[in-house]
């Protein structure tokens, strides 16, 4: 992972929601692209997970650094998927090993558009594939359950 990333990280970013009007917006400290609206609260933050995602998707596609989230334990917090999480973590150890779509590719035995769909963050990956994909960059995926808040 990236210098900044921890070895094992939950991520899950903190949200700033803020009242305008008949408009409640809602922002990301760390993601300062994504920004989101609704009507009401509950609309606006329904809203912010596919907001943070597409937003995470953009700085994949301009080969940006992930942003680790704060944690700011005072916000709300949207937690990532794990596909999409396990996505980000293909992402950064590309980016950690300095590995482009057509040296993994390679690597896996695949075509790129295969590592191009891994690092889609939209895309129904398999979390085998993504797995498999982290392995041959000496990465292993590990999922762990904990009691819910």
């Amino acid at each position: 992972m990236d210098s900044q990333a921890t070895v094992s990280e939950r991520l899950a970013y903190p949200v700033s929601v803020q009242s305008l009007g008949e408009t409640v917006l809602v922002s990301f400290p760390d993601v300062p692209e994504a920004l989101t609206e609704g009507d009401t609260e509950q609309k606006a933050l329904d809203e912010a997970y596919d907001c943070l995602v597409a937003a995470l998707a953009g700085y994949i596609h301009a080969g940006r650094p992930i942003p680790n989230p704060s944690g700011a334990n005072h916000s709300p917090l949207i937690e990532l998927s794990p596909i999409v999480t396990a996505k980000l973590a293909l992402y950064r150890a590309m980016r950690e090993q300095q590995i482009d779509d057509v040296i993994l590719a390679k690597r896996l035995g695949t075509m790129e558009i295969t590592v191009n769909r891994l690092l889609d963050l939209d895309y129904r990956s398999h979390i085998d594939h993504v797995a498999a994909a982290l392995d041959v960059l000496g990465k292993r995926l590990v999922v762990a359950v904990h009691p819910a808040a």
